[in-house]
């Protein structure tokens, strides 16, 4: 695979190895996985970034480095890198202080074996013992004709320019969102236009989460209920979206609460029956609206989660318990037409308003920036 960020990768790799480069990268499915994983670098903010199995990778062989194994022999007797130490570097990183420690444990090393299943080696070992954890030196020494070499510093590198690509991308994203907002004030249909091209299928997932946020706050927040004990005692309070936490965090399945209905929501880009029904179970299948990014048609998606249903729970009962606590689902479909009734009520600019505010926290460009 070769896309626009390929040729980075190769550069940094000449200049370590000279000509020996290319049997160097052709040997190591490691910096293959790598060139994978590193495709949406020049893609802009809005295409997925993918830090968590390649931070797992970058500490581990940080601390590899640190400890100068990759010139000495020693490194089979090492006690191995403390999981506290790791964790908190991962989250130390560009992007990465809301990262949980699945990479660490499994996935990134799941993730390996799906694209390299003839290789007999994993990256990432780890003693559950202890708790401790090494990057597998077999996938750091590289022979190369008639030499080994050690791709320890290059992947360093590579990693390093990929975060800053991703850094970049995402400083221009939140400038555009600062442009456009002064533009709204012109009447200009650019902005419009802007945010909804950020509701598509391919866009990232945080961003996207973000931006649907930024719509249904907007669209609920001048409407209106009414409650009261008594009939004498009705008071009226607008509807009010809050968001729980940040994107992709481990917080029990709920993104965003609204007041004073108690309504939640999930946003979500997959139809796998089993983590919409493992959400409902985490709220004791409280009724949840699921915000789904695709751009298939409502019904569809409920046939297909009724499908779904059906296939892991043979009883009709259960099925019907868990469809009914989907309360709503928002598709993209959907949110293009509350986005287009709140910009309509003049509300554009709040939007873009509440986008770059979110995005600020969720990616920590105020800390970043500074």
């Amino acid at each position: 695979m070769e896309h626009e960020f390929t040729g980075q990768i190769q550069q940094i790799l000449a200049s370590a190895f000279g000509e020996a480069w290319e049997d160097i990268y052709g040997t190591s499915p490691l910096l293959q996985y790598l060139n994978i994983k590193t495709k949406s670098a020049t893609r802009g903010a809005k295409a997925r970034g993918s830090f968590a199995n390649i931070y797992a990778v970058y500490v581990l062989v940080e601390d590899y480095l640190k400890n100068g194994f990759d010139k000495r022999e020693d490194y089979p007797e090492y006690e191995g890198a403390r999981f506290t130490d790791l964790f908190r570097r991962q989250r130390e990183l560009p992007f990465g202080s809301k990262l949980q420690n699945h990479a660490l444990n499994s996935r990134m090393n799941e993730e390996f074996k799906k694209y390299f299943p003839q290789v007999d080696y994993v990256p990432i070992l780890r003693d559950p013992q202890t708790n401790h954890y090494w990057i597998n030196e077999n996938l750091l020494k590289i022979r190369a004709g008639r030499k080994t070499y050690n791709i320890a510093q290059p992947i360093i590198g590579i990693i390093d320019l990929y975060i800053e690509a991703k850094r970049g991308a995402f400083k221009k994203f939140i400038e555009t969102c600062e442009r456009l907002k002064s533009v709204t004030m012109e009447g200009d249909s650019t902005a419009g236009d802007f945010i909804a091209g950020l509701l598509a299928p391919n866009i990232d997932a945080r961003i996207f989460e973000i931006v649907s946020y930024a719509i249904l706050k907007l669209y609920y927040h001048d409407q209106t209920v009414y409650f009261g004990y008594d009939l004498e005692n009705i008071q009226g309070e607008n509807l009010k979206l809050y968001k729980t936490g940040r994107t992709n965090a481990n917080d029990g399945g709920i993104d965003f609460v609204m007041r004073p209905l108690g309504r939640f929501f999930q946003v979500t880009e997959t139809l796998d029956v089993r983590k919409y029904f493992l959400d409902i179970d985490k709220i004791e299948r409280y009724p949840i609206s699921f915000v789904i990014k695709s751009e298939e048609d409502i019904n569809e998606l409920k046939q297909k989660l009724r499908a779904g249903a059906e296939r892991q729970y043979s009883i009709k009962a259960i099925v019907e318990k868990y469809m009914n606590c989907i309360e709503e689902i928002i598709n993209l479909t959907v949110l293009r037409q509350r986005f287009r009734e709140a910009t309509a009520q003049g509300y554009l600019r709040d939007i873009l308003d509440e986008v770059i505010r979110q995005s600020r926290v969720e990616f920590n460009y105020d800390d970043e920036a500074k």
